[in-house]
């Protein structure tokens, strides 16, 4: 397997401010509230593993319970499947509406965020081999990424599908498909309520050798380990799950894909806890966390080239083959 690091560096304020992100999480927060009030269910056995879920913190009243065998956070209550699916068109809205942070960074969400992952789809597309594949795209419209694919001219076809409607079929929709050679889903699993169905219903649509593309925020991560529920990127709807590094390939493996590259190529983990603790000093760190966040920028940036290297940054890349 490869593990990829990356030089590219930008600072935390052009793709998610922690200063700007108090309206969009607020929103956030109350949606899923207002959906779990309608009924729902309570999970207590781990997606991954099968293991009994342990209690790990509240969330502004939202419960995240464990995995104990290899530390991956879920979200406890959950709605409906079909409430859950309008839960995350409606937060989508109000993501790309004026009153969210993102709308005022769209252009520098699409150079640093979004161009970057595209590169990265078409590189190992290219070390594969696969030229123009067909590919399908798992999201929650509308996407950012839809347009770059499809202006790309890289692939023959892009195929975009719901990751709610992909996880959870109707009759009407489980008709014969043509296979798709690839498939992408950034993020998708952190929100998807039943991430086992999701990768089944990613497989039903993929070839044999097909590639499957995954990005994830992860709790093996510094920043996540570091912060807990104190980190304010933790949060529902966007992260009702949340793997960590070997609980997220435990399940592709499990659910019939090979791993190619596991990475955890992210720039941001030093900077998410800087910026926390100066926006809330009383945060409580150990000794070494508090001296590494009070030297200066070049001890803090090898610190993150560390965290790329060894598989502790909080952002996770995963490319995997599936096998029937």
């Amino acid at each position: 397997m490869r593990s990829i690091e990356t030089s590219v560096t930008f600072p935390l304020s052009s793709v998610k401010p922690l200063e700007g992100l108090s309206a969009y999480r607020a929103y956030c927060l109350d949606a899923t509230r207002h959906a779990i009030a309608g009924g729902g269910r309570r999970r207590d056995r781990s997606p991954v593993s099968g293991a009994r879920l342990e209690p790990f913190g509240i969330v502004e009243g939202l419960a995240y319970l464990r995995d104990p065998e290899n530390g991956s956070l879920f979200l406890a209550d959950l709605p409906d499947a079909e409430a859950w699916a309008g839960l995350l068109k409606r937060v989508v809205r109000f993501r790309h509406s004026p009153e969210a942070f993102h709308a005022d960074l769209a252009q520098s969400r699409t150079d640093h965020v979004y161009a970057p992952k595209l590169e990265w789809i078409q590189e190992t597309l290219r070390l594969q081999q696969m030229r123009r594949p067909r590919l399908l795209e798992v999201m929650t419209a509308p996407s950012r990424l839809t347009p770059l694919l499809v202006e790309s001219r890289a692939f023959a076809e892009v195929l975009s599908v719901e990751e709610m409607a992909l996880a959870h079929p109707t009759e009407t929709a489980s008709g014969a498909v043509v296979p798709a050679h690839a498939a992408v889903l950034l993020e998708s699993l952190d929100r998807v309520d039943d991430p086992e169905a999701l990768l089944r219903g990613v497989a039903h649509r993929l070839e044999d050798g097909g590639l499957l593309f995954v990005t994830a925020l992860v709790a093996s991560g510094f920043d996540l380990a570091v912060l807990g529920v104190q980190n304010r990127y933790l949060y529902p709807p966007d992260r009702a799950n949340c793997f960590s590094v070997r609980g997220l390939e435990a399940l592709i493996r499990r659910m019939g894909f090979v791993p190619l590259e596991v990475s955890t190529p992210g720039v941001l983990d030093v900077s998410v806890v800087h910026a926390h603790l100066a926006h809330e000093p009383s945060i409580p760190l150990s000794s070494f966390e508090r001296q590494l966040m009070e030297a200066d920028e070049e001890v803090r940036a090898a610190f993150q080239t560390f965290l790329q290297q060894q598989g502790f940054s909080s952002f996770a890349r995963i490319v995997a083959r599936r096998h029937a």
